[in-house]
């Protein structure tokens, strides 16, 4: 493929020079997905198909290091990605804007409020997120040990490649009795994963399991509705979902049970209904 093919597609640029790659399908409302770690943008596209069909613009980039966005050095952090997505706000001239964000996502949206406000959003949705602090602190002892993480960072930089496929497991719930989690799902897992500059996902991990997002939490002002499986293996409800929704003021949650960390594909349905139903309300 040719640079000027790959470079094909809509995209902005931020603040540094980095250009971030997005998708745009449909008309209506806006819809603003945020996808996990080390994913991309097409995480979300059953959610994005179908709120597309039922009159809803979604929109969802490529966080800068993954995916179709450029792999800048510097910035794999929260408030740049935060600041990312102003950015897209701003360029695309979005409001009245519903923020949907999943897992590393998911405090993207949240530190994008804390760090912006809510002028431009209507609602927010958190789908398996890590806020408010996913790494284990005195303040935080629900939280996962630091050891975790370095783990995971290990794993990573040892073998990339089999990381991504070994991770697919957990993250869809594909190691526990009974899943019916697809081949084709976990391939596809492991190819979006395969996109991420490697430095950009090291440093990501990090962001995802150090930043405390508890202050920007409580700048949530609009309607809010989170959603965790309780059987997530890798952001566990007890110090995420269960926390939120205590801190958010009049938040919504709803636990998917036995659901683990992959929800937009293994309860894809049961999610695209949840999110129109709290779109539409």
């Amino acid at each position: 493929m040719s640079t000027n093919a790959a470079q094909r597609g809509p995209r902005i640029t931020t603040e540094d020079g980095t250009q971030i790659y997005y998708k745009d399908w449909g008309e209506g409302q806006p819809v603003v997905f945020s996808h996990g770690w080390p994913l991309s943008g097409d995480a979300w596209e059953n959610q994005m198909i179908f709120l597309a069909q039922n009159g809803y613009r979604t929109i969802a980039h490529d966080r800068r290091g993954h995916g179709r966005s450029d792999q800048p050095s510097g910035g794999n952090e929260m408030d740049t990605y935060a600041d990312d997505l102003a950015r897209l706000f701003e360029d695309l001239d979005l409001h009245d804007a519903v923020m949907v964000g999943h897992s590393t996502g998911g405090g993207e949206v949240t530190r994008y409020i804390g760090r912006h406000g809510t002028s431009r959003v209507a609602k927010a949705v958190l789908v398996s997120a890590i806020p408010p602090l996913m790494l284990k602190t005195e303040a935080n002892p629900d939280g996962l040990p630091i050891d975790v993480f370095d783990e995971l960072r290990a794993g990573l930089t040892a073998d990339p490649s089999q990381f991504y496929r070994d991770l697919a497991y957990p993250f869809f719930g594909a190691n526990r009795p009974g899943s019916d989690v697809s081949q084709g799902a976990r391939d596809a897992f492991w190819f979006q994963s395969e996109q991420a500059g490697l430095k950009n996902a090291y440093e990501c991990i990090k962001a995802f399991s150090e930043t405390d997002l508890t202050e920007d939490l409580k700048r949530f002002d609009v309607p809010t509705l989170i959603i965790h499986g309780d059987d997530d293996q890798i952001v566990p409800i007890v110090a995420s979902a269960l926390r939120s929704s205590k801190i958010i003021e009049d938040a919504i949650l709803k636990v998917y049970e036995g659901g683990p960390h992959g929800l937009s594909v293994t309860h894809k349905d049961r999610l695209n209904d949840d999110l129109l139903t709290f779109i539409r309300g």
